[in-house]
């Protein structure tokens, strides 16, 4: 079975990199290009359902991708130290340039001077601006112009935009980095292995038992649609078989549940327990662990256990007492996250009062991914800590960020 590769870059290196990945047997490449590097996360976003894995012709665009949240896939990009740099050195020696006299954006300053003086080339008048988070286009081309008006100039600004080349050399000597066969051949190999493991995980037997009354066909839909088949278990219980890959898009990363929703609109009580584990008899394990808690929860709630006594819920219709009345610990349980955790949160909470804070905010309060932070805020929110009370919106660069009140 192929392995659909989608590649995403400006459109003169999209056709290149494709075709080295073609060489690989059982790789099949779509391409993706831009005209700028900002419109990568709506390409990813759009089209994320259509491919294996992504693959970006560098670090900016899978970065931009990243920060919007919008990679469901295994990722990575074209690194341009190593080979692609040693390319660019001898590009600039056969030009008539000094490699030694260059301004260069986006690889780290140690990168540049630990390949060039390997080979040979001089690095003290190196300069260099690393890439990070928020550093725009103009950001670089700013940088480029004022190493070209120092008190040493630089006499080559060397680049790994397009959007920034196209600019620059109309005023200055400029290179653009180019990424090598032998750099996107080895993020080839790194993006195969995360794709192949991703695959094993995906693959792994997921179990359900669900309390809905007998000749529910509503249930059957609802299974069809995680890929997975129903049987009967006991009397009342139901068994659901699926996979993580299935049960994880379904449940938007292991945050909520809508299928419990829709089935509490036409039963009373409704209880269901998943449980992923490494054998069948594992999962099923976690699966009775998952379905008892639900029963405590409430007369309608979904649980998902995991490996290493973590419980998660789902989805629960059961209303949450007023925070003041509940112990941390209580509500560390209901929502699958740690007393330690909660604590921070609640820290943060009382630092802004009532002002609402954004899914990054958060994610840098805790240290945590902001994939992270927004699974922590869904299911505060689901569980009546939290309320969503707007969007921020980020400009071209990614989709807006969710604005999140706390009540914790």
């Amino acid at each position: 079975m192929a392995v659909e590769i989608g590649i995403v870059g400006p459109h003169d290196l999209v056709d290149d990199v494709a075709a080295t990945c073609e060489e690989q047997p059982g790789v099949e490449a779509r391409r993706f290009d831009y005209d700028h590097e900002s419109q990568a996360p709506a390409i990813v976003e759009a089209h994320g359902g259509q491919v294996t894995a992504w693959l970006f012709t560098g670090v900016v665009p899978y970065a931009l991708a990243r920060e919007a949240d919008v990679l469901t896939r295994p990722a990575t990009f074209v690194d341009y130290t190593g080979a692609t740099l040693l390319q660019a050195a001898v590009r600039l020696l056969r030009d008539g340039h000094d490699p030694g006299l260059i301004s260069i954006d986006t690889v780290t300053t140690a990168d540049v001077t630990t390949t060039f003086a390997e080979a040979g080339l001089p690095v003290e008048r190196i300069r260099s601006l690393p890439y990070r988070n928020g550093l725009t286009s103009a950001d670089l081309i700013a940088f480029h112009r004022r190493q070209r008006r120092g008190g040493t100039p630089a006499t080559v600004a060397v680049t790994c935009l397009s959007s920034v080349f196209e600019v620059l050399r109309h005023e200055m000597p400029a290179l653009r980095l180019a990424p090598s066969n032998h750099s996107v051949r080895t993020a080839l190999r790194q993006l195969l292995l995360q794709a192949s493991s991703q695959a094993q995980e995906d693959a792994q037997i997921a179990l359900g038992l669900a309390d809905v009354p007998d000749g529910d066909e509503g249930l059957l839909k609802e299974v069809a649609a995680l890929g997975g088949t129903l049987a009967r278990f006991t009397r009342g219980t139901h068994l659901i078989v699926t996979t993580r890959g299935p049960l994880h898009d379904a449940t938007a990363g292991f945050t909520t549940l809508p299928m419990l929703r829709r089935l509490t609109d036409r039963h009373d009580t409704v209880h269901i327990g998943f449980g992923l584990g490494r054998s069948a008899a594992e999962a099923e394990n976690l699966a009775r662990r998952a379905l008892s808690r639900a029963r405590r929860v409430g007369s309608a709630a979904a649980v998902l256990s995991l490996r290493g006594e973590t419980d998660i819920v789902l989805e629960s219709t059961t209303p949450v007492p007023p925070t003041q009345d509940v112990n941390l610990a209580v509500i560390a349980q209901r929502v699958g996250l740690s007393v330690p955790t909660l604590l921070r949160l609640r820290q943060v909470r009382h630092a802004v009062g009532t002002a609402p804070l954004t899914t990054r905010e958060v994610a840098d309060q805790l240290n945590v991914q902001q994939r992270t932070a927004r699974r922590m805020l869904h299911r505060l929110e689901l569980a009546g800590l939290a309320e969503r009370t707007g969007n921020l919106a980020l400009g071209t660069s990614g989709r807006p960020l969710t604005l999140y009140r706390l009540t914790l």
